[in-house]
C-alpha cells in the first residue's frame, strides 16, 4: 500500500511541537499509553502549527478566477477548475503543472472532485451552464468529457460518497438535487428542495448552493441555499421507482434567531467526522451544530424556539419540551458578495476556517470559537479553503487568478490579534468577467450603429452613452484591463458575479 506523502516542513515542524509542548504525550506514547498514530496526530493538529502557516507556493496558470481546489487521497495532487472553463492537475510542491484539459462546460467551473480509488483518473465537474460533467484521463494522457446530467440553473457544489468510485450528488439553482452512479452514468432526480417544508408543492423553490455528505453514515446528506434552514436527508428513504415524496428532510438545522429570517441564505456546509455540521451563512456567521441537534424533521410545528443561557427550548405540538445546546459560533469574517464555502482543518477537525469578503482567511478553534488566525489571501476575495488530507497544509483561491499553498513553516509564530483590531484592507477592484443576456449585447451593438451613422454626435449626452457602452462591451468581451481598476476600501460597492 502507498504510503502518504508527507511534506518536510509541516513534519519537522510537528516534531518541534513534540519537544517543546508535547512532553507528556511523548512519555505516554514510549510507555505504550499512546499508539504512535495517535501522537503524530496530535502533533499534526497543534495550534503551533495552525500559528505557522504562510505561503509556501502560488500556482499561476488559470487566465481567469479559481473557483474549486481539491487534494487527491494521497495528497500530493491538486484539482483545481476556474472561469476559464479549464481544469488542472498540479504536484503542489513543486508548482508544475502535471495535467490540462478543457472541461467541457461552457461556464465557469464551480466545483471539480477527484473520485476515490479510481486512481486520479476520474474526475466530475459542475459550472455556471448547469451541467454536470465527467472527466476520463486515458493512458496517453488524452481526456475525454461526458455529460451526465443538467440543472436548470447554476450548479455550484458536488456531494462525493467517501470511499466510493461510482457515487456523489449534485445541487443547483433550480432546487434540484440529483444522485449519479458511474456505473450506469445515470442521474436520478431526488427531489426540488422547496422553501416552505409544510407545504412543498405549492411553495418557491431554495436556490441551492451547498452539499455535503455526512463522512460517518453515508447515507445522510445535508443541503442548504436561498434559506436559512440547512436540510438533511436519508437516502434509504428514497424509493427508486419514484413512488415516494423524498422532498421531506430527515432533520433541519438553523441557529434560533434565524428562524423565519427571509434576509439570509447558506453558502457553505460541512460535516466533521464527528457528524457535526457546520453551516456558513452570507450576512451572517458560521455556526456549529452537535449531532443530532436539529430542530426536528418540521421546525413549522413547533409552537415556540427561544434561547436562555446557551440552550435553545422547542416546545412541539406534541407539547414536549425540548432543550438542546445553542451551536457554537464563529465570527469575524465578512460573507456578503460571493458564495463562501466552509471547512474543517486538522487530522482531527480541531479547527474551523473560511475565507471573507475582505481577502483574507479566518481560522478559529473549533471547540470554544476562539479565533486564531486571519492570513492575507487574496488581493479581493477568498471564497474556497480546501485542508490536505493528512498534513496542516491547506489550499486557497477566490477571485485572483491562482492558487495559494499554505505550509507551517514559518519560523517564528503569528502574533496574536483581536479579531477587532483588524484594519481594513484597502484593494483594487476588479470589473470580472461575467456574461451579458444576448438580446442586450444585440440592443447594445444596434445603438453603436446607429450613432456612428448619425451625423450630428457633438452633444455631451451622446458622448457619454458611448463611453459607458464602450465599456459595457469591452467588459463583455474580456477586454477591460488592469489599469481601469480603482483603488477601494473595504467597505466600497463592487461589481461581484459568483
Amino acid at each position: 500500500m502507498r504510503r502518504p506523502w508527507r511534506h518536510p516542513g509541516p513534519a519537522a515542524a510537528a516534531a518541534a511541537v513534540a519537544r517543546r509542548h508535547g512532553a507528556a504525550d511523548l512519555c505516554l506514547r514510549e510507555v505504550g499509553d499512546l499508539l504512535p498514530r495517535h501522537f503524530a496526530r496530535r502533533a499534526a493538529g497543534s495550534e503551533d502549527l495552525v500559528m505557522r502557516l504562510q505561503i509556501h507556493r502560488k500556482l499561476d496558470r488559470h487566465t481567469g478566477c479559481v473557483n474549486t481546489v481539491g487534494f487527491n487521497e494521497v495528497g500530493d495532487t491538486l484539482i483545481s477548475g476556474s472561469d476559464d472553463q479549464m481544469v488542472m492537475l498540479w504536484d503542489w510542491d513543486t508548482g508544475a503543472v502535471k495535467l490540462e484539459f478543457h472541461s467541457g462546460h461552457g461556464g465557469n467551473v464551480f466545483q471539480a472532485r477527484f473520485m476515490p480509488c479510481r486512481d486520479d483518473r476520474t474526475i466530475v465537474t459542475c459550472a455556471a451552464d448547469g451541467e454536470v460533467r465527467l472527466a476520463k484521463i486515458q493512458d496517453g494522457g488524452d481526456v475525454s468529457t461526458t455529460l451526465l446530467g443538467e440543472h436548470g440553473g447554476r450548479a455550484h457544489n458536488l456531494a462525493v460518497e467517501p470511499s466510493s468510485p461510482y457515487i456523489f450528488y449534485s445541487c443547483g439553482e433550480d432546487g434540484l438535487v440529483q444522485h449519479f452512479d458511474l456505473r450506469t452514468n445515470t442521474a436520478t432526480k431526488l427531489f426540488l428542495c422547496r422553501s416552505s417544508l409544510r407545504k412543498s408543492g405549492l411553495a418557491s423553490c431554495v436556490h441551492l448552493n451547498a452539499i455535503a455528505i455526512d463522512p460517518r453514515n453515508p447515507n445522510l446528506f445535508a443541503v442548504g441555499g436561498s434559506n436559512a434552514y440547512a436540510r438533511v436527508y436519508d437516502i434509504r428513504k428514497h424509493k427508486w421507482d419514484g413512488s415516494s415524496d423524498f422532498a421531506h428532510p430527515s432533520d433541519c438545522y438553523c441557529p434560533p434567531h434565524l428562524v423565519d429570517d427571509k434576509r439570509v441564505g447558506i453558502t457553505g456546509l460541512a460535516f466533521s467526522h464527528l457528524s457535526e455540521l457546520l453551516v456558513s451563512y452570507n450576512e451572517e456567521n458560521i455556526y456549529l451544530f452537535p449531532k443530532n441537534g436539529g430542530l426536528g424533521s418540521d421546525p413549522k410545528s413547533s409552537i415556540k424556539i427561544g434561547a436562555n443561557e446557551g440552550y435553545k427550548s422547542t416546545m412541539a405540538a406534541s407539547g414536549q419540551d425540548i432543550a438542546q445546546s445553542a451551536p457554537q459560533v464563529y465570527v469575524g469574517h465578512c460573507n456578503r458578495k460571493t458564495v463562501k464555502r466552509v471547512t474543517f482543518i486538522g487530522p482531527n477537525d480541531e479547527y474551523v476556517a473560511s475565507g471573507s469578503d475582505c481577502g483574507r482567511i479566518f481560522i478559529w478553534r473549533k471547540r470554544d470559537g476562539r479565533f486564531l488566525r486571519a492570513m492575507e489571501g487574496d488581493e479581493c476575495i477568498v471564497n474556497c479553503i480546501e485542508p490536505h488530507p493528512h498534513d496542516m497544509t491547506i489550499a486557497s483561491s477566490g477571485i485572483d487568478n491562482d492558487v495559494k499553498m499554505w505550509t507551517p513553516s514559518a519560523i517564528e509564530r503569528a502574533p496574536v490579534v483581536n479579531i477587532e483590531e483588524l484594519r481594513p484592507r484597502k484593494r483594487r477592484a476588479k470589473l470580472w468577467h461575467f456574461d451579458l443576456p444576448e438580446l442586450l449585447i444585440q440592443h447594445l451593438l444596434a445603438s453603436e450603429r446607429r450613432q456612428q451613422s448619425t451625423e450630428e454626435d457633438s452633444s455631451e449626452d451622446l458622448e457619454d452613452s458611448t463611453g459607458l457602452l464602450s465599456l459595457v462591451l469591452r467588459a463583455a468581451d474580456g477586454s477591460v484591463s488592469s489599469t481601469d481598476d480603482e483603488e477601494i476600501s473595504d467597505g466600497s460597492e463592487e461589481f461581484t458575479v459568483n
